[in-house]
């Protein structure tokens, strides 16, 4: 049985733990920490967790916790890994680990001095629809891979305040995208951005975009493209199509039911795609901590490491560095 540790009680803190409690047979919460206490103690009421606290370090120190799951507030993730990594804990963080290279480097060096393990939360390589669009790739059943489309729209913004913080489209939205791109067709040597704001004047205010088309060009010569927008006023809007020399691989998107009404004059769905990123992905996020757990427990590979961590940052400060200065820009600028 893994003991987890978890730290941050917020809304994705509260995915973490009701999928460990009710959906991981060989792991188990034994302590929570949050700055607000109430919100820990609240968790830990639901959750049957003994350990509450709102001092972080005291469940990476605690004698009865193997691993730590981060959860809490980007600004604190790169810290809580070095913490957790001196204290020989293994570590599944959300991501990003930092928004600075050199916080990165410094805290993957100190986890790879630990030897201890270390898993970034990018959940949708769980996703059942990726996956099995990866194996058509891995098999060869669309041939060589030449084109990647990825379309990603969330169902409406963000509050502004969170815009505000949150390092900017690139950062907190495409970065899943960015992972996917690289999860699917390999790595990326170059990235072209363009974005504008079509959706609400008070995220160009606040100093971002809302509408993005980002072009990656791939170490293996194939093409990427990327689109975003902050509002698909249908419902979470989550494709992707791989194209290669012998056809194509593609999902669509997931809806609470799969009915059509049909009459004389149209056929139409009956419902509109799944309108939240949790009820989306619920599943991805059951299948990365089983994964961690695994590897835990049984010596499996990380499946999303430290470095897999870093990368999508790198592809988000060259998207940004393009969008600024309106051209293509190479990932080996940034580093």
């Amino acid at each position: 049985m893994l003991r987890i540790g978890l730290i941050g009680a917020g809304r994705i803190g509260k995915v973490h733990a009701e999928t460990i409690a009710h959906s991981i047979a060989d792991a188990q919460l034994v302590a929570v920490a949050d700055y607000y206490r109430d919100v820990a103690q609240a968790v830990a009421q639901q959750y049957g967790i003994p350990v509450v606290t709102d001092n972080p370090l005291e469940v990476i120190q605690h004698a009865d916790v193997d691993a730590v799951l981060i959860a809490s507030s980007t600004d604190t993730h790169a810290r809580f890994i070095i913490d957790a990594a001196v204290a020989g804990k293994d570590i599944f963080c959300e991501k990003p680990i930092a928004a600075d290279l050199g916080k990165i480097d410094e805290t993957l060096t100190a986890v790879d001095n630990a030897r201890v393990k270390l898993q970034i939360g990018f959940n949708r390589r769980f996703d059942a629809s990726f996956r099995r669009i990866k194996q058509a790739i891995e098999d060869g059943s669309i041939g060589e891979p030449q084109l990647l489309h990825i379309i990603s729209r969330d169902p409406s913004p963000p509050p502004i305040d969170y815009v505000k913080v949150s390092g900017g489209l690139f950062f907190d939205m495409t970065i899943h995208d960015f992972d996917m791109a690289r999860f699917l067709f390999g790595d990326v040597e170059e990235i072209y951005a363009t974005g504008t704001n079509l959706v609400d004047p008070a995220i160009g205010n606040a100093g971002d975009i809302d509408t993005a088309l980002t072009t990656l060009k791939f170490a293996s010569g194939a093409l990427g493209s990327i689109d975003n927008s902050r509002q698909a006023v249908y419902g979470y809007d989550q494709r992707v199509e791989a194209f290669g020399s012998k056809g194509s691989a593609a999902n669509t998107n997931l809806y609470p039911d799969e009915v059509t009404i049909s009459s004389g004059t149209r056929v139409e769905r009956a419902s509109l795609p799944l309108n939240f990123f949790l009820e989306r992905y619920m599943p991805s996020y059951r299948g990365e901590l089983e994964a961690f757990t695994a590897a835990v427990l049984h010596g499996e590979s990380i499946p999303v490491t430290g470095q897999d961590g870093r990368v999508p940052v790198v592809m988000a400060m060259a998207a940004q560095r393009s969008l600024k200065e309106n051209r293509p820009v190479r990932l080996s600028e940034v580093e």
